[in-house]
């Protein structure tokens, strides 16, 4: 197969060259009956194909066996031309076959041959194909749409939905190529009349002016070379015309077209009876052929009677299922869930969904580079680059139930957040240095809160001249979705992440679990460590130092909250790179007043801290937080406050119930290189 396979490239190059080169008579009779091989082959393949991309390499083949007619019409005008009408037996033998004789009779008929293959087939065939193309194309959102709904439904596998959306694509480029290759065969039609004039004429001038004999030797010698040529390439070109009709034909089917036919041309006895009884009723018309005529009615109705005696599917067996059917659904809903086991498919939920209103389902089903699939594709790696954390699948939904415009996420099937985006319009972000402004619908910038504008296309250079930011909608929705995943990421890490994070750097063997896990540490305390790092947005990517600082401290400290106070500064490094800037920090401090009250009331208790604080001083020490970034809101993206190791841990706990997104770090989880400068200072005499 591999030696077959590198003499195809060859072969392809030796037809190009046929053109130029001259051939032996043998040879070019060799190619001839080649020619009427391949094309026998395509022909017979388009019978026995079920699906028109179990034979999709038809396009190609449709160019290369035109570029192969053509070479062969012009190595057998070289030598009809110069070699006194002598081309080769397979010519000579068509001439004979087809004039019988009679120079008239034989061109009509090959005048016919060639007006049924360019009027009716080809013809045909290209309008099917142009129409084919762009139903395909159309049709194309509604396929994605279908599989996307059936993978959310459960019915298929994240596989199969891949397999069916690249058979989508498929089709369509299939499709698409049949509507430009159509155009090869009606090209090679229209040559092929052309190369019978040159043939014809050019032949009588060179017989009369060269050869010596009388007109009509002339003739009849070249009417036969001419008649045999053109019949020699029309003949293989005919059967590659009727091939290309039956692929783009083909529709609905699942089967073979023998099969089809057979099938469905047999699945109508009364038609068949009625038919030959139609038969045998001509002959009673005067000078009609009463044999033939009696004896194909007669088939017809004994045919019918057979059919409507026989067992139903007897005449055409039917095909083994490719996969076990699916068992037949209950007569009434009551009775479905009589069975306990199909009420526990209403209860389960999806980590993550992003529900899409009706305007938006192009965004998820277009087909162009960049859509919403392939965006939330590169949303996953990238975030795994920048946490170490693969979140779960996302469930795309069109939903009835919110505005056209407008998108829904839900973790763990509540809806933690929403947004509304105008499909053919960009989202222009004011970023603080505009030269001027630009009319626009307002709104709100659904993942910052940023004040914004949805402004038309059309208006894109203007508004980057007057130095908007614009974002398409796509990455509209791709910046609230991350921002909405880096928020509850602590909440979609499973167990099963977990123990797929520690097998991943088992395999890299640069760390040993022997002994740690499950052994000293169970997976369920690992899980809440790497949580509590999630939580507050510390990545948990350099596992091999996470690990190695749990199996360090793991037999004297059994509190996790605890342990992962040690991982964090461990991490120092990467926490470091996470929120510094340009080498510096801007924090807001605590005051010494308010880390020495905080140290003192630390409690503990079966082996955890609480603290223990009046609840005025609490919300004192709130509200002067509060005070601060709302100060100096300006100067952070995200508010960070800065405290001793000691009390992070209780002062991230307490500000994250009141004040959201603010990172609490502590001295020693800052490298020394970093410059660290406090914009506020939060007192106890500040918030009174």
């Amino acid at each position: 197969m591999k030696r077959l396979m590198a003499l195809i490239p060859i072969f392809v190059v030796f037809i190009v060259l046929l053109i130029i080169i001259p051939l032996p008579v043998a040879l070019l009779d060799t190619m001839f009956v080649l020619n009427i091989a391949v094309s026998v082959i395509v022909f017979l393949t388009t019978l026995y194909i079920k699906d028109t991309l179990q034979f999709s390499v038809l396009p190609t083949l449709l160019l290369i066996t035109t570029v192969f007619r053509i070479a062969l019409n012009v190595s057998s005008t070289r030598l009809i031309l110069s070699n006194g009408g002598e081309a080769g037996k397979v010519i000579k033998t068509f001439g004979d076959f087809v004039l019988g004789g009679n120079v008239v009779v034989g061109f009509v008929v090959f005048l016919i041959v060639v007006a049924v293959q360019f009027v009716v087939i080809v013809k045909g065939s290209e309008r099917v194909a142009e129409v084919a193309a762009r139903f395909t194309l159309d049709a194309m959102p509604g396929k994605q749409m279908a599989i996307d709904a059936d993978l959310s439904a459960g019915i298929i596998t994240e596989q199969e939905a891949i397999e069916r959306r690249q058979k989508v694509q498929k089709e369509a480029d299939f499709f698409g190529a049949m509507d430009g290759a159509s155009k090869f065969v009606k090209g090679d039609a229209i040559l092929s009349i052309i190369v019978v004039m040159v043939n014809f004429l050019g032949g009588l001038i060179v017989g009369m002016v060269e050869g010596g004999g009388t007109f009509r030797s002339v003739l009849n010698l070249y009417s036969i070379a001419t008649v045999g040529d053109g019949l020699a390439s029309q003949l293989p070109s005919l059967m590659i015309s009727i091939a290309t009709g039956i692929v783009v034909t083909r529709a609905a089917s699942t089967e073979s077209f023998n099969v089809d036919i057979a099938k469905q041309f047999l699945s109508q006895p009364f038609a068949l009876i009625i038919s030959g009884g139609v038969l045998l009723c001509f002959t009673l018309i005067p000078g009609f052929p009463k044999v033939a005529t009696m004896m194909l009615g007669a088939l017809l109705v004994g045919l019918g009677f057979w059919l409507l005696r026989a067992p139903k599917g007897a005449v055409v067996a039917k095909p083994k299922p490719r996969r076990k059917p699916a068992a037949s659904q209950p007569v009434s809903e009551i009775d479905y869930y009589k069975n306990a086991g199909n009420i526990y498919e209403l209860i389960a939920i999806e980590p993550l969904c992003l529900e899409l209103g009706f305007s938006l389902i192009a965004l998820a089903s277009s087909e162009k580079v960049g859509n919403l699939a392939d965006r939330i594709v590169m949303l996953r790696k990238q975030f795994a680059v920048d946490t170490g954390m693969v979140f779960p699948t996302i469930r795309l939904r069109d939903s009835s139930l919110i505005n056209p415009n407008q998108y829904v996420i839900k973790v763990k099937g509540e809806e933690v957040a929403k947004g509304e985006v105008l499909i053919d319009y960009l989202l222009a972000l004011d970023p603080g240095d505009l030269k001027g402004e630009i009319n626009g619908i307002d709104a709100i910038e659904p993942a910052y809160g940023i004040p914004s504008k949805w402004i038309l296309k059309a208006d894109k250079e203007k508004a980057e001249l007057l130095g908007y930011t614009l974002i398409d909608p796509v990455s509209v929705i791709i910046s609230h979705l991350s921002e909405v995943i880096r928020h509850h990421a602590f909440e979609l890490l499973s167990r099963k992440d977990v123990e797929d994070l520690l097998e991943n750097i088992k395999k890299k063997g640069r760390v040993s679990l022997d002994g740690i896990v499950p052994e000293t540490i169970s997976i369920i305390d690992v899980q809440k460590i790497f949580c509590n790092l999630l939580r507050e947005f510390v990545p948990i990517k350099d596992m091999e130092t996470i690990v190695g600082t749990i199996a360090e401290n793991v037999a004297s400290v059994r509190d996790t909250d605890l342990l992962t106070e040690y991982v964090r500064q461990s991490l120092k490094r990467s926490i470091t790179r996470t929120f510094a800037r340009d080498g510096s920090l801007m924090v807001i401090a605590l005051s010494p007043k308010v880390e020495k009250l905080i140290m003192s009331n630390i409690k503990k208790m079966d082996n955890k801290t609480y603290l223990n604080l009046d609840p005025e001083v609490l919300s004192e020490i709130v509200m002067g937080v509060k005070a601060q970034i709302e100060k100096n809101k300006s100067t952070f993206t995200v508010p960070i406050i800065l405290t001793s190791a000691v009390v992070r841990l209780h002062i991230s706990r307490l500000i994250s119930q009141f004040v959201p997104n603010v990172v609490v770090l502590s001295f020693g989880e800052i490298e020394s290189n970093i410059q660290v400068l406090a914009v506020g200072n939060v007192d106890l005499k500040e918030a009174s």
